[in-house]
């Protein structure tokens, strides 16, 4: 890279930096981001870098992948029904091990290590977030009704205990599991958290890092910026569909409620968050309100 560039790209990121100091930005972490150990590096550069700058990052973070892997060593064979994980009371309690164990901590080891100073909360942490049990329709049958145990639906966010540790220089790192008002545990979509968290945190940004470009159209071409009308065009005719479905959901709610844009940014592509937040250059699709 000539000096020149390098002056240039610092130069661009200068205003951004000046609009989003001081704002919060929900970071949803997933995918192959979290099981590439240089990108793991990268996101967690990344972090500290947006932390240093002046923004409050907070990260959500998944790990299917993760518990996939515990669950096939103990011998036990993952069931999906209508695109959920059935969790029965074993199968939660490797939920808890992997989340809020395993993963939340190499997520917080490796914040600390670029110089960050990571905190790991669950959603007990500070009666953080309350859940009831998900019922899950057919979707051809809608009256019909499927039991997948303890998977939940947020009921409320409080975030107190997020707020605290922003304000004292601290990086939350949050593992999607809730309690219900028996004390029982419940395993939460990562990326419907991070969409209610950063709505509860009225966040400027809602980053979520994925294992594709963006939202791409028929031809596979991106689209850098998407509406929630052109979103619903492109649900109706089946551009967006299966998984990308709940994804772009929780990112349209968070849009609607008050999040001033939404990212869905490739989370191979090193430091794209960084691109993504400080420069004009697009590298995921962004969704405004409106």
């Amino acid at each position: 890279m000539s000096v020149f560039s390098a002056a240039d790209i610092l130069a661009q990121a200068l205003p951004y930096i000046r609009k989003f100091h001081g704002k919060t930005l929900v970071i949803k972490y997933g995918g192959n981001a979290m099981t590439d150990p240089a990108l793991q590096q990268a996101f967690a550069e990344d972090v500290v870098l947006l932390k240093l700058v002046g923004m409050n990052p907070v990260v959500v973070h998944g790990g299917g992948p993760q518990i996939e892997g515990l669950l096939q060593r103990l011998g036990k064979k993952g069931e999906f029904i209508e695109g959920m994980r059935v969790t029965d009371a074993e199968t939660m309690e490797v939920v808890e091990w992997v989340l809020g164990g395993e993963v939340q901590q190499d997520i917080v080891g490796l914040i600390n290590q670029a110089g960050g100073k990571a905190v790991g909360l669950t959603g007990r942490d500070g009666a953080m977030i309350r859940a009831k049990k998900l019922t899950v329709h057919d979707s051809k049958d809608p009256s019909k009704e499927y039991d997948v145990g303890q998977v939940g639906d947020i009921v409320s966010i409080d975030p107190s205990v997020v707020k605290a540790l922003q304000d004292d220089a601290f990086i939350p790192v949050v593992s999607p599991i809730g309690f219900g008002e028996n004390n029982e545990s419940y395993n939460i979509n990562a990326d419907v958290v991070a969409a209610k968290l950063a709505t509860v945190l009225s966040a400027e940004k809602l980053l979520m890092l994925t294992n594709i470009r963006g939202v791409l159209d028929k031809q596979g071409e991106l689209l850098t910026e998407l509406t929630p009308r052109r979103i619903d065009e492109l649900i109706a005719d089946g551009t967006i569909s299966g998984g990308m479905i709940p994804k772009i959901a929780g990112a349209l709610d968070a849009a609607k409620s008050g999040v001033n844009a939404v990212h869905i940014i490739d989370g191979r592509v090193p430091h794209a968050m960084l691109l993504e937040v400080l420069t004009e250059q697009a590298f995921g699709t962004m969704i405004r309100s409106h």
